[in-house]
């Protein structure tokens, strides 16, 4: 196969990623749409995930420590999410996927 014909089958297969993806537009897998749509690697899913368990585990730390304003850690939440991304759209994606919902619903008070 030659480099051209791989470059063809890639365009293919993006533009049937993009037909797949209006046909389950109205999953309630957002947070999987959302990483699909944006075309993260599994890498950058898992960095995601990774974030939003540490914030999970600092959120419920402070909480106990009587905090009530979690700011700095949507901060930490913005800086550590992927360029391709917004705070706003992965919290309502992870919100409506069920992930995370204590961080979540925090974090959709700061946006």
């Amino acid at each position: 196969m030659t480099n051209y014909d791989i470059g063809e089958k890639i365009k293919m297969l993006e533009y049937h990623q993009k037909l797949l993806l209006k046909m389950v537009k109205e999953t309630n897998l957002k947070f999987d749409f959302l990483i699909v749509e944006k075309s993260l690697s599994q890498k950058e899913t898992g960095d995601i995930l990774a974030l939003c368990e540490k914030l999970s585990i600092d959120m419920k730390k402070q909480k106990a420590e009587g905090f009530v304003h979690f700011h700095p850690l949507f901060h930490e939440f913005q800086a550590g999410l992927q360029p391709k991304l917004e705070a706003r759209e992965v919290i309502e994606a992870c919100v409506e996927q069920g992930l995370f919902l204590p961080l979540m619903l925090e974090m959709k008070k700061y946006c």
